[in-house]
């Protein structure tokens, strides 16, 4: 009884280190990922005011590439914008939904964003108000929208997408933080006339593109091959350690241990919803 109780507590308190680990890397591990996108980044999408052509119309742009720079002065945000809202794209900042006109351009353009993870871009986006500025930046020029509307709603209320005949821009993130039950939109119209359309897309639309939000079912499978590798490790040592020395063996161990569960983290992160 002794040993199965012993053999309980050990096991919780493995599971504890585990779920801290895991918190840990959501809150500066995945902040620290989403950082070192930006740079680069920012890096490559240079708007140089020379070649700003609010006539020229912009073809459409590949997932994951930058398309435009957003700044939310209320809540102190300044972020590189890619093209896409898949769960690739988001870990590298605001996601345009595809289909949805480009920023500054006429109709409704949209762009999604995570809550608290990979620099949490639209964190504070409850505290928006009614008359507050967004500004972005595309090779089109810079545009200013001002907030009209913040509500809640379901995720399966993708009408808010939808193309409109006025100018607006929506942003939309998951709502409470922690939870994927609800979806936080922020509408917000253009000050100015619009840019050129672009083209009319020839892929997916929009409504297809909440996957970024909803989490990735195909990252199943490499958790649990990742999880069950860093499982074998720690085995492996804790075996080693009760048949040579313990504390030299879990030395020997650790490295490929969190090299492991790093990577374990990194595809079960991907089977959450972004917010998480």
């Amino acid at each position: 009884m002794r040993r199965v109780i012993g053999w309980l507590g050990q096991s919780m308190i493995t599971l504890g280190i585990l779920i801290l680990l895991f918190v840990a890397y959501q809150l500066w591990g995945t902040n620290l990922a989403e950082s070192r996108s930006q740079d680069s980044l920012k890096q490559h999408f240079k708007i140089i005011p020379g070649d700003v052509d609010p006539s020229k119309a912009l073809p459409p742009s590949p997932d994951g590439e930058a398309i435009a720079v957003i700044k939310l002065p209320k809540i102190n945000v300044e972020k590189i914008v890619v093209e896409g809202v898949g769960v690739p794209d988001l870990k590298k900042g605001p996601g345009h939904y595809p289909g949805t006109p480009l920023p500054g351009q006429p109709g409704n353009a949209a762009i999604a964003g995570h809550r608290t993870t990979y620099g949490a871009p639209f964190n504070q986006l409850d505290k928006m108000a009614v008359g507050d500025p967004v500004i972005i930046s595309t090779k089109q020029g810079t545009f200013q929208y001002d907030v009209t509307e913040l509500k809640v709603i379901k995720p399966s209320q993708v009408e808010v997408l939808d193309n409109t005949q006025d100018n607006r821009l929506t942003l939309t993130t998951c709502n409470p933080r922690y939870s994927a039950t609800q979806r936080l939109v922020l509408t917000a119209a253009l000050k100015g006339p619009a840019a050129a359309p672009q083209p009319a897309p020839s892929k997916r639309i929009a409504i297809q593109h909440d996957e970024g939000l909803s989490g990735d079912p195909t990252a199943r499978t490499p958790a649990l091959l990742w999880g069950s590798a860093a499982g074998l490790v720690w085995l492996a040592a804790y075996l080693v350690g009760r048949r040579w020395r313990k504390w030299p063996a879990y030395f020997i161990g650790a490295p490929f241990f969190f090299v492991l569960l790093f990577v374990f983290f990194e595809n079960f992160a991907r089977l959450l919803p972004a917010n998480y």
